[in-house]
């Protein structure tokens, strides 16, 4: 199948007045036309930094270190505002998770559709414009369009809004839509029909997505292939079922032990001890071997590299160095070494 997307090495640091943050550190991935790809990992892991360095959307205290983004093919690495304003949209959209923070509380949510269609579509006159509006608003479930089309933010529930936003995402036709948290504003049950819908919509059109999350439960919805990131790296990636049922990562077995679905009879969820290296300094070997109750003497040397399990599935861990100990996962996975 074509890749739409490949990221191959990327690294993205800050500079702030202590030093540089490396918040993406060589990272590499591939996505598929139509595939649903989740980032998981805790707040401060990369996740969103990753996202918006592919879409340039990065501040100016950022900049990409080394590696390469290649759309379709083509390396886009080096291009400057001009050539990345001609992408978004066309190639790339983004929903962000707060939709109060993405739309204008001042202009009838109709009239910002509107304008997203208009931006990428300037050929169509002010009736197609309308007619298109009109259709998106009722693609991504917004009932009574005609009479909707002139209300404003605050007349909407959480939920509509979020819909109104995805609305203007779906405007330019992506080939590729990045969903940042998209839900996290919003209540449990109007979650499921969010993820329900996202879910429907891309099914429809075929469009490729990456889906930033630190719930679980939505990835486990929702995703084909999930990629775990822990102090800006990919630490495992494989398919949703390979992560879910058979994690290798020590770091995707503290995840998934946090899930009350996984809890059996513990009266309190498990917490990952410790907390997440700086990133101003980040420490030699593996991340995780601090926080690694399974850690190896090598894991405070060297950095893991990543280790196959089958050739969709690869964890940089050396507890899947054949010389390591043989440990049982305590998800219940397969044994280890």
């Amino acid at each position: 199948m074509e890749h739409i997307l490949e990221v191959k090495n990327l690294s993205v640091s800050f500079d702030v007045p202590q030093g540089k943050i490396h918040a993406v550190r060589d990272v590499s991935f591939s996505l598929q036309a139509g595939e649903v790809m989740a980032v998981i990992g805790e707040s401060g892991c990369g996740k969103s930094v990753l996202c918006k360095a592919i879409m340039k959307l990065l501040p100016s205290t950022a900049r990409i270190e080394g590696g390469s983004i290649l759309v379709k093919g083509r390396d886009i690495t080096r291009y400057g505002e001009r050539d990345m304003r001609k992408m978004r949209g066309r190639i790339f959209s983004m929903v962000f998770q707060d939709p109060m923070t993405s739309l204008n509380p001042t202009i009838p949510i109709g009239r910002q559709i509107g304008e997203a269609v208009r931006v990428h579509h300037q050929e169509l006159t002010r009736e197609k414009v309308y007619e298109r509006v009109i259709e998106l608003m009722e693609l991504v479930g917004i009932g009574q369009p005609e009479k909707r089309y002139k209300l404003y933010p605050y007349d909407f529930s959480g939920g509509m809004r979020q819909r109104s936003v995805l609305a203007i995402a779906l405007a330019s036709d992506p080939e590729i839509l990045f969903a940042d948290e998209p839900t996290t504003a919003l209540d449990v049950t109007v979650q499921a029909q969010i993820l329900d819908l996202i879910r429907d919509i891309q099914k429809k059109l075929k469009t490729a997505m990456i889906l930033v999350s630190h719930d679980l439960g939505v990835v486990a919805r929702i995703a084909d292939r999930v990629a775990v990131m822990y102090a800006g790296k990919i630490v495992e990636i494989g398919t949703a079922e390979e992560i879910f049922y058979d994690p290798r990562h020590p770091y995707t077995w503290g995840l998934m032990m946090s899930l009350p679905s996984l809890a059996g009879e513990r009266e309190e969820l498990y917490t990952i001890p410790g907390m997440p290296p700086s990133l101003l300094y980040p420490p030699e070997g593996d991340a995780f071997a601090c926080r690694n109750p399974y850690a190896l003497a090598i894991d405070y040397e060297e950095e893991p590299p990543m280790f196959r399990v089958t050739d969709t599935h690869y964890a940089a861990t050396w507890l899947l160095d054949k010389r390591a100990p043989e440990i049982k996962a305590p998800t219940g996975g397969r044994r280890h070494g």
